[in-house]
């Protein structure tokens, strides 16, 4: 089993930055591809960033291209994701994942483990 927990969320004015962690713990993710989705009130859960298990690819939704980058450190079982000129419409609750079938998938019903969520508050 593994357990996946967000940290970094928080309030921040648009264009400023924040850094959101996933840290694994139970068994190694790092066959695993990894993914961060966000989920604003009343709305899907929607694909945000995957990086594949050695790193080598990411893949960005359109929305947060060129703005957010995503890296994982294998050796910490550990996935960051580095928010910049951030806007009012970041704000979400943002989700790690973890898929061990290394899909690459864009779809969240295709990860298999899920962290508890961080808050991500960008005001105007």
């Amino acid at each position: 089993q593994v357990h996946l927990v967000e940290s970094g969320g928080g309030l921040v004015q648009a264009g400023g930055s924040l850094r959101l962690s996933c840290a694994a713990s139970g068994r190694t993710v790092s066959y695993y591809s990894m993914g961060w989705f966000r989920q604003a009130p009343g709305k899907k859960r929607e694909f945000v960033t995957i990086v594949n298990r050695n790193g080598s690819s990411v893949d960005y939704a359109d929305s947060v291209k060129g703005r957010f980058t995503a890296s994982r450190d294998n050796a910490k079982d550990t996935m960051y994701l580095q928010m910049n000129s951030l806007k009012p419409e970041d704000t979400a609750t943002y989700y790690c994942a973890a898929d061990p079938q290394d899909s690459g998938s864009r779809f969240p019903w295709d990860y298999k483990y899920w962290g508890q969520g961080a808050q991500v508050t960008v005001s105007s």
